[in-house]
C-alpha cells in the first residue's frame, strides 16, 4: 500500500473523551431510569447516541423515551464536563507528524457540534481537510460509510488510507472500507 492519507476517529482516539461520555450517560440514564451498563457502553463506542437510545428504549419497553431529546440532554451533560477532556498524546503526535505532509480527516460517530468542539478545544481542528460525523452518512459504524466518505472528501482511494480507531466496531468499519486499520488500544496508555 502506498500511504496517501490518514483518517482518525475522534472520541477515544484523538481525544480522551470516553470517561467523560460515560459520566454524562450515567447522569442522563439515571434520570430516565434506563439501564445501561458500562461494559455495554464501551462495546458500542462509535454508535451515535440516538441509535443507542433507540435500542435501549426498545429493549426496556420504554416508548416514552424520545431518542433525539435524550441525545440532546446527554450532549448537554457531556459539554458541562468539557474541562476534563484532553488529547490522546500518542495519536495526536502522529497527526502532528503528518500535518501538512498528507491529507488527514476525522471520521466520527459523534455529532458535528460535539466533534468540532472537541477538536477546537484540543487546538487541532484546522489540521484536518475533512470532518465526517454521524450526520453525514446513513449507515453508522460498523458499516464502512463514514470512513469511505472521509476518503472521498480527501480525494484519496480508500486502499491508500490508514485509519486509527479505539473500538471493535470502528476497526470493523475501517476494514470493511478496505483501509489499513490501526487499533490505538495497542499503542497508547489510554483507551
Amino acid at each position: 500500500m502506498s500511504l496517501q492519507a490518514l483518517i482518525f476517529d475522534c472520541d477515544g482516539t484523538l481525544a480522551h473523551t470516553m470517561p467523560v461520555h460515560w459520566e454524562a450517560w450515567q447522569e442522563v440514564t439515571a434520570r430516565h431510569r434506563i439501564h445501561f451498563p458500562e461494559d455495554r457502553f464501551y462495546s458500542l463506542g462509535g454508535v451515535p447516541t440516538r441509535d443507542i437510545v433507540r435500542m435501549l428504549a426498545t429493549e426496556q419497553q420504554r416508548p416514552d423515551i424520545d431518542p433525539i431529546a435524550f441525545a440532546r440532554e446527554k450532549e448537554e451533560a457531556y459539554f458541562r464536563r468539557f474541562d476534563k477532556i484532553g488529547p490522546v498524546p500518542e495519536v495526536v503526535a502522529i497527526a502532528a507528524e503528518y500535518r501538512g505532509r498528507l491529507p488527514m480527516a476525522v471520521a466520527s460517530g459523534g455529532s458535528r457540534g460535539a466533534i468540532t468542539r472537541v477538536l477546537t478545544h484540543l487546538g487541532i481542528l484546522d489540521w484536518f481537510g475533512a470532518v465526517v460525523t454521524n450526520e453525514d452518512v446513513v449507515n453508522q459504524k460498523p458499516a464502512p460509510d463514514i470512513f469511505l466518505e472521509a476518503a472521498r472528501r480527501l480525494g484519496v482511494d480508500p486502499r491508500h488510507c490508514r485509519a486509527f480507531e479505539d473500538t471493535d466496531l470502528g476497526m470493523q468499519s475501517i476494514r470493511a472500507a478496505g483501509m489499513e486499520a490501526v487499533d490505538i488500544r495497542h499503542h497508547t496508555r489510554v483507551g
